[in-house]
């Protein structure tokens, strides 16, 4: 039940809940009458812990949780007593000030403080240990956070989250307002978080036509730009029509106008004929970005194949039986014919790929197209995508290896210090786990190989492709096509003893994984996914340990199929959180959105940010959370290439906690113990390749929870359906590349 409206003042204690999409928020509020608490829910967007809140609103009864206030709209008071300046300032709310700097400034001041703070922060400097610089610093910060309140204020209406208004403030400054009322839909592509959803619904809350040309140019490539996310490099046209009259709810004529307006922008799209699945031709839209890199690419990797100058020469007529033989005596074993075969096109093609499975010794041969290249001293650069995979090829090869952003010096805005006009100093270029490389990165790392170098690309083609848009290592091997390559099929003597490898291989051939017997592999079935994802946690927190003695958080991994669900990674990483870095008094914590962070925490960047870090910091770097500093406002993080990366509060939301991830997260990765729940809560995203990528990321022991008939609908289902790409076509000369064959865009 619930009465008329209400007033409720009060200062907000703590927020025990916030939904990162709806900004629905439940709090608990002081409204001085005898230090009793009050439940208050509602959007209480922007207000921080601390404010004094006006709320207009209504009581009511909640069968649960009992008496409750439900805010419809709020305003914040500033504090008049003390006690209340002092808990307002100690709140973090103003980076600078912590609760021991507040405790001294309201003493000082007492009721004036906020006045001072206000009208004259100089005076600031008569409180004691307060120096010229953090008083200027404290009195820019209040006023940044009066400007922003004030963004807030505005974009209250529209139900946009803190976080992401604190993003617009910090892109417009000032302007933020204006920008907001008159193009809304700039938002979807300047500020990280807005989409052109968040930016459609600003721009209806201010005015702007439904039926408006840039609202429609703007679905456009919001559709494209969605279908980038999902792998594709382009969307047949006809395909692109019809999602943005869906999405839209307009004319499809106005659609088909609005495309034409874009095709003739210069950033807009390209329109292109190209090969389709069945061969027959079909007009392909892309996003320019996409367009440029996929010409450049398949430019690049010709301009390689074809190059006159070879920096590998010695490799043309070199006696092959005798430098497998000393390669033999310097590592104890002997090459099968494929890894000879590998070995060979490595050294003697100026493009090569190699690919197979666990356990088929791809490891092994690049460890000797290393060793060999290096005895005739040439120049050897080694890459992967990730720091971990980057850190396991330089432990194979005894050599520096780097992941490729950093290889590339990868600066502000993502342009690479290495490109063709300033290519690496190298004779040949290892890259593993090729299987991540996008279309994006693939062509930055390309362009920058010097002429007449060798590259190398290693990867296991069956696994998940890429999370960027593209599918370049299979496109790079589909038949006919100008790329050399070889595929490793048998699996080795040892490598057959381990129930992992065995297990991969029968889940790639499409037989169910033997699940008795085997002291790596285990299945705990249980068909109730709300009771997996309890077990699954169980089992990380508490068997694993107890019979492996792994630690919890640093060997054992947790890989699912979704992020939703009771078994999926949104809810395991609560669970796991709780179990394994539980709240402790000694332990500093800082709530965000519907997450706590706390030290200890496993952490994961979950977009790509050019300007963190030496190099940048991207999507999937793992990381450990090593200290937090309220009065700074700021979290530290001891990234997996040993980095560590500050994050200011309002920056918190480029975390997500990662003791579980998806297995789409986990590529490149590599753990010596993997937990995967497979429930049928997942049905629609089990597909072999899926199931098989979480198998090979383990090193000594996978663990499957969940239902045999969830296991059974992954090893079944082959994934539907090759990503939109050109680029296999682009190689073979299928589609004419633009100006010279050189491929000069991107």
């Amino acid at each position: 039940m619930s009465f008329q409206n209400a007033v409720l003042e009060g200062v907000l204690e703590r927020i025990t809940f916030t939904s990162e999409d709806t900004g629905y928020t439940v709090a608990r509020v002081d409204s001085g009458r005898g230090g009793e608490l009050l439940t208050v829910v509602g959007s209480l967007l922007g207000a921080q812990v601390g404010e004094s809140l006006r709320m207009e609103g209504r009581w009511g009864s909640h069968p649960q949780y009992g008496r409750q206030f439900t805010v419809e709209n709020y305003t914040t008071v500033l504090p008049a007593t003390v006690q209340g300046i002092r808990r307002y300032l100690g709140s973090g709310l103003i980076k600078g000030i912590g609760p021991r700097i507040a405790e001294r400034i309201v003493d000082h001041f007492g009721t004036d403080t906020l006045e001072v703070i206000e009208a004259g922060p100089r005076r600031l400097i008569e409180v004691p240990g307060l120096g010229p610089k953090r008083t200027e610093k404290i009195a820019a910060a209040w006023e940044e956070q009066k400007a922003i309140k004030e963004v807030m204020v505005f974009l209250q209406g529209v139900g946009v989250s803190t976080s992401i208004a604190v993003r617009i403030y910090k892109k417009y400054g000032d302007a933020s307002i204006s920008v907001v009322k008159n193009q809304p839909y700039r938002l979807a592509s300047d500020v990280w978080g807005i989409g052109f959803l968040t930016a459609d619904r600003i721009a209806q809350a201010v005015g702007i036509p439904h039926d408006s040309p840039e609202r429609v140019k703007s679905g456009l490539q919001y559709a494209l730009s969605q279908s980038t996310d999902q792998g594709h490099c382009y969307l047949p046209e006809e395909r692109l029509i019809s999602d943005a009259v869906k999405l839209l709810q307009v004319d499809t004529g106005l659609v088909i106008d609005c495309l034409g307006m874009l095709a003739a922008e210069e950033e807009g799209v390209v329109r292109e004929t190209v090969p389709g699945e069945d061969g027959q031709p079909l007009t392909a839209v892309y996003l320019v970005p996409f367009h440029r890199a996929e010409l450049s690419l398949a430019g690049q990797i010709r301009r390689l194949l074809h190059a006159q100058e070879d920096r590998l020469p010695v490799f043309q007529d070199v006696d092959w039986e005798a430098a497998l033989g000393w390669l033999a005596e310097r590592t104890g074993a002997r090459l099968a014919p494929e890894q000879r075969e590998a070995v060979r096109l490595a050294l003697s093609e100026k493009v090569a790929v190699l690919t197979g499975g666990p356990g088929c010794g791809k490891s092994f041969t690049v460890r000797s197209v290393v060793e060999l290249a290096r005895a005739k001293k040439a120049r050897v650069v080694l890459a992967a995508p990730t720091g971990r995979a980057a850190k396991r090829l330089s432990e194979l090869t005894g050599a520096e290896a780097s992941t490729v952003h950093r290889l590339l010096e990868l600066k502000p805005g993502g342009d690479a210090a290495f490109d063709r006009d300033r290519p690496l100093e190298a004779d040949l270029v290892v890259v593993d786990e090729a299987s991540m490389l996008d279309l994006l990165l693939a062509n930055k790392l390309i362009k920058a190989v010097p002429p007449g170098a060798h590259l190398l690309l290693v990867g296991d083609v069956d696994q998940l492709p890429s999370v960027g848009a593209g599918e370049v290592l299979r496109d790079l091997l589909a038949e006919p096509g100008p790329v050399p390559s070889v595929r490793l099929k048998r699996i080795f003597r040892q490598a057959r003893q381990s129930g992992v490898v065995t297990n991969a291989h029968r889940i790639n051939s499409g037989a169910q994984p033997v699940t008795h017997g085997l002291s790596d592999f285990f299945l705990f079935a249980e068909d109730d996914s709300e009771e997996a994802g309890k077990l699954t946690v169980d089992v990380v927190a508490r068997r694993i340990p107890a019979k492996f003695g792994l630690d919890p958080r640093r060997d054992v991994q947790v890989l699912t199929p979704m992020h939703r669900g009771p078994a999926g990674a949104g809810t395991l990483n609560g669970l796991l959180q709780q179990a394994v870095t539980p709240a402790r008094p000694d332990v500093p914590e800082k709530r965000f959105g519907g997450r706590v962070f706390r030290v200890g925490d496993k952490v994961t960047q979950i977009r790509n940010n050019y300007e963190k870090g030496a190099c940048g910091v991207f999507n999937g770097t793992v990381g450990v959370v090593t200290a937090l500093h309220t009065e700074d406002q700021r979290l530290t993080v001891r990234t997996d290439e040993d980095e560590e990366v500050a994050y200011d509060f309002d920056e918190l939301d480029e975390l997500a906690h990662a003791y579980a991830v998806t297995i789409h997260r986990s590529q490149g990765s590599e753990y010596p113990a993997v937990v995967i729940p497979v429930t049928t809560g997942a049905w629609m995203m089990l597909q072999r390749n899926l199931l098989y990528t979480a198998v090979t990321r383990a090193k000594r022991l996978v663990v499957l929870v969940g239902s045999r008939r969830a296991i059974g609908q992954a090893v079944r289902t082959v994934s539907a359906g090759r990503r939109c790409t050109a680029l296999d076509h682009r190689l073979r000369g299928a589609v004419t590349l633009p100006g010279s064959d050189s491929g000069s865009g991107g």
